[in-house]
């Protein structure tokens, strides 16, 4: 008698290994530049080859390739829940993340027509799941040949759609449309007439509340002021809540930051308490001035619940210690330091269009990054600030805790 094998598993493992395949193709550059590595061409090749299968694969190929890009992209979501005590919450928030993106994707494959995917594809461009938006899928684009205006995105999906549809060698003369998709621009912007000090602190989140350690923190931010001002700087930045209290609450420290603002501009971030409301705001000192510019844009599910009103006030309630959600301002602000105007945004604000809208040429953002590390968080947030960087011809000034500090002049 001779057995008969059973390969009815390979068709399985075939689409098991496309899948990862199609996911590694679309974030390897995340984690090239995690690991401070560029490779243009390879980026380039990785990124038509992933569009190439979003545009041709099967069903199932493309949703289990959403689920691992959302895992790759995001497995670092739930680490915060560990401050806020739920950490059972981890593994739920990033498998849901996976699930979100496999859905995302999978709304690709409900046509087997390389033209309605590739339109499908394009929407998906404009879409941003529960209002967050770091999904942004011309980021693939970043670190190549090629540019990432929504312009140029659609036009490599318009070559590569003709090369799938057409049969015979007429089709390689739809890879010549991808000539008007490159990336032409290197021009360095001109920095503005300011010597800026960028801090960079490196304060675990687990510590930057605890009221035993407020002192050495206060003292921390002192020294790097007085520092900047024996270095003769015209404008020393510090990171997000870089004073981890409700400093207008604190008069004795606002008037320590003013007396040091009649030497040095000083940006930083902290918390305001106004009409029993709480902000998530930046702090500028000058000559003994102080303005504050709120936050507009909130961090979704962390600053805020985008969801229905009993819902909000039970995650709250569940996972935030009833906590509300922070308020936001209607519109961004400016601040004049010597004549020079600078957007302010603050840690997510640096990554949302609505901060860019009217081309600012120069943007101070201050993050705290302790959330997230080590993970690949900081890096998809400095890989999203240059993208819009380029986008809107704008100069960013990074302060962060943790990781990321530095200046975006692509």
């Amino acid at each position: 008698m001779i057995m008969k094998l059973n390969y009815s598993f390979l068709p399985a493992t075939t689409q098991f290994i496309h899948a990862i395949l199609l996911a590694f193709s679309f974030s390897a550059f995340i984690y090239e530049e995690y690991y401070g590595v560029s490779f243009l061409a390879l980026n380039s090749l990785l990124a038509f080859y992933a569009l190439f299968a979003f545009l041709t694969y099967d069903r199932k190929t493309i949703i289990l390739a959403g689920f691992f890009i959302g895992e790759l992209w995001f497995y670092w979501i739930g680490y915060s829940f560990e401050y806020y005590h739920v950490s059972y919450m981890i593994p739920i928030i990033t498998i849901g993340f996976g699930l979100i993106y496999a859905l995302f994707f999978g709304l690709i494959t409900i046509t087997n027509k390389p033209y309605f995917r590739a339109l499908i594809l394009f929407a998906l461009s404009f879409f941003e799941p529960m209002d967050f938006n770091w999904m942004q899928i011309e980021l693939i684009f970043i670190d190549s040949y090629f540019g990432i205006l929504k312009w140029q995105f659609g036009l490599i999906l318009l070559s590569l759609t003709f090369f799938i549809m057409l049969k015979n060698r007429v089709r390689y003369l739809a890879l010549v449309l991808l000539l008007g998709s490159l990336n032409f621009s290197s021009t360095t912007r001109e920095l503005p007439p300011l010597d800026i000090e960028l801090v960079s602190m490196n304060l675990a989140q687990e510590l930057k509340w605890l009221p035993e350690t407020r002192e050495s923190i206060l003292v921390y931010n002192y020294k790097a002021i007085e520092s900047a001002i024996e270095n003769k700087k015209d404008l020393v930045v510090l990171s997000e809540s870089a004073f981890p209290l409700y400093l207008n609450m604190h008069e004795d420290i606002i008037e320590k930051l003013k007396t040091y603002s009649e030497q040095i501009a000083i940006i930083t971030g902290a918390l305001l308490y106004e009409d029993e409301n709480s902000y998530n705001v930046t702090y500028f000192f000058d000559q003994r001035s102080m303005q504050i510019a709120k936050k507009m844009v909130l961090v979704p599910f962390g600053e805020y619940i985008p969801l229905p009103l009993f819902m909000r006030d039970f995650i709250n309630k569940t996972f935030f210690n009833g906590a509300s959600d922070y308020l936001s301002a209607d519109k961004p602000t400016d601040f004049i330091i010597k004549g020079v105007k600078f957007r302010n945004a603050v840690c997510y604000e640096a990554t949302c269009k609505e901060i860019y809208e009217d081309n600012p040429k120069y943007v101070i953002a201050t993050s705290n990054n302790a959330w997230f590390t080590p993970s690949i968080e900081p890096t998809l947030q400095r890989l999203l600030m240059k993208f819009y960087s380029l986008k809107y011809n704008t100069i960013i000034f990074h302060s962060a805790n943790s990781a990321g500090t530095g200046i975006l002049n692509p």
